[in-house]
C-alpha cells in the first residue's frame, strides 16, 4: 500500500503535479514527511496540505472490516472452503469438519505411532465420490522416505469400502489416481513442488502429502536448513492457498534430555532410557520456525498403552485428544472408556503439559 503511486489516488491535478515535480511519488514519499514540509515543498497553504495527507492516507491504508462482515464473507465462501474428513468422528468434530482446506496440516510423532498410516487413509478418502465423504480427485504424494506401500494402501480403500472397491479394474481406478513422487534431495523436492501446477490443474489435485518433511532436510547445515524450510514453506502454503487443497506433512519427533530446552516438547512425560537411565522427551524436529509456518500440528503419541491424536496446534479447535487404534480400514477411534489417571496425565493429554 506504502508504494502506490500519487498519481493514481485521484487528487486534483494541480496538487498532484506539484508532487511530482518535487519527486513525491509515493505515498510513502508523503507520508514520511510531515504537514510543514510538504508546505515548504510544494508552496501550497495547510489547509491544502491537509486535504491531500487525507486522500493520500485514506487510499493507502488497507480497508478495515468489522466482525460481522467477516463472518458474512466466510458463509459465502464456506463451500469453497472445505474439509476432507478423517471419518474419526471426535477428530473431525473437533477440526470443524476434518482436514481443512488451504492450509498446511503437520503430523508428528515418534516412528511406527500410525502417521504413514493416517496420510494413506487419507489419500484413499481423498480420491473416493463425493457420496462416500471423498473428494474425487487426484492425489500428489512426496514418499521422501521411500516407504510409500500400494499395498497397504490398497488394503486400506477394500477394508473401508468394500462395497464399492471389490473388482480389480475398480482398484487399478483408484490407484491411477495417486501420483507418487521420490525426491533424493531438497533441491530436488523444492524443483518438484514449483512444477507441479499443471499436474495439479490437468488432473484435478485435491491433496498433497509429504512423508516426510524432515527426512531429506536434517541432513542440511543449520543456516542452510533454515532457508530451504523457508522456502519448503512458502511453496506449500502458496500451492494451498492457491488451489484451496488440504496440503498433509509429517515430520519426525526426537527424544531428548529434560535437563535441555523444553522448547517445543511435544509429550510431558519422561520416557524412560534404559540404557543411560535419564529421562528423556518427545520434541518435534525442524524447530520454532518451522512449527509457526504450519496451521495445524496434530501430534501422535503413546499414553496409558493407548494411541492418541492430540491437537497441539489449530485456530478454531481447544487442544483435545482423541484415542485410536490401527486396524486393516487405516485408523478408528477408539472408543472404549478412558483409564483412570493422575491429575498430571489427564493434562499431558489433553494439551495442557505440552505445546
Amino acid at each position: 500500500m506504502a508504494s502506490r503511486l500519487i498519481s493514481a489516488m485521484g487528487l486534483d491535478a494541480s496538487i498532484a503535479h506539484r508532487f511530482s515535480a518535487r519527486n513525491i511519488l509515493t505515498a510513502k514519499d508523503a507520508l514520511c514527511r510531515t504537514e510543514l514540509e510538504l508546505m515548504e515543498l510544494l508552496d501550497v497553504p495547510l489547509d491544502v496540505v491537509l486535504l491531500a495527507i487525507s486522500c493520500i492516507s485514506k487510499k493507502s491504508c488497507p480497508p478495515c472490516h468489522t466482525i460481522l462482515s467477516v463472518l458474512k464473507e466466510r458463509m459465502k465462501n464456506e463451500p469453497q472452503l472445505g474439509h476432507l474428513p478423517t471419518l474419526l468422528g471426535p477428530l473431525d468434530q473437533a477440526l470443524c469438519g476434518g482436514i481443512p482446506f488451504g492450509v498446511i496440516t503437520e503430523l508428528v510423532g515418534p516412528a511406527g505411532i500410525g502417521k504413514t498410516q493416517f496420510c494413506l487413509m487419507l489419500t484413499v478418502l481423498a480420491v473416493m465420490p463425493d457420496p462416500f465423504g471423498g473428494l474425487n480427485g487426484s492425489v500428489i504424494y512426496f514418499d521422501t522416505e521411500q516407504r510409500f506401500t500400494s499395498q497397504r494402501m490398497v488394503e486400506i480403500a477394500q477394508h473401508k469400502f468394500p462395497n464399492i472397491l471389490f473388482t480389480e479394474a475398480m482398484i487399478k481406478q483408484l490407484a491411477a489416481r495417486v501420483f507418487v513422487i521420490v525426491p533424493t534431495s531438497v533441491t530436488e523436492l523444492l524443483d518438484s513442488l514449483q512444477k507441479i501446477q499443471a499436474t495439479i490443474i490437468e488432473h484435478h489435485v485435491k491433496l498433497l502429502v509429504i512423508d516426510s518433511v524432515a527426512s531429506l532436510t536434517l541432513s542440511e547445515q543449520s543456516v542452510t536448513r533454515q532457508e530451504l524450510l523457508g522456502r519448503q514453506a512458502s511453496a506449500l502454503k502458496f500451492l494451498a492457498e492457491s488451489f484451496r487443497i488440504p496440503v498433509i506433512v509429517t515430520n519426525q519427533a526426537r527424544a531428548m534430555s529434560t535437563a535441555l530446552s523444553c522448547q517445543g516438547v511435544l509429550h510431558s512425560v519422561p520416557v524412560s532410557d534404559a540404557h543411560e537411565g535419564i529421562d528423556l522427551q518427545l520434541r518435534a524436529a525442524l524447530g520454532t520456525k518451522w512449527a509457526h509456518a504450519v496451521n495445524i500440528r496434530l501430534i501422535f503419541e503413546y499414553s496409558e498403552g493407548r494411541r492418541w491424536i492430540r491437537i497441539g496446534k489449530s485456530p478454531v479447535s481447544a487442544a483435545v485428544a482423541i484415542p485410536f487404534f490401527l486396524t486393516a480400514t487405516g485408523l478408528e477411534h477408539d472408543e472404549n472408556e478412558i483409564p483412570s489417571a493422575t491429575e498430571k496425565d489427564v493434562m499431558t493429554i489433553y494439551g495442557f503439559g505440552g505445546l
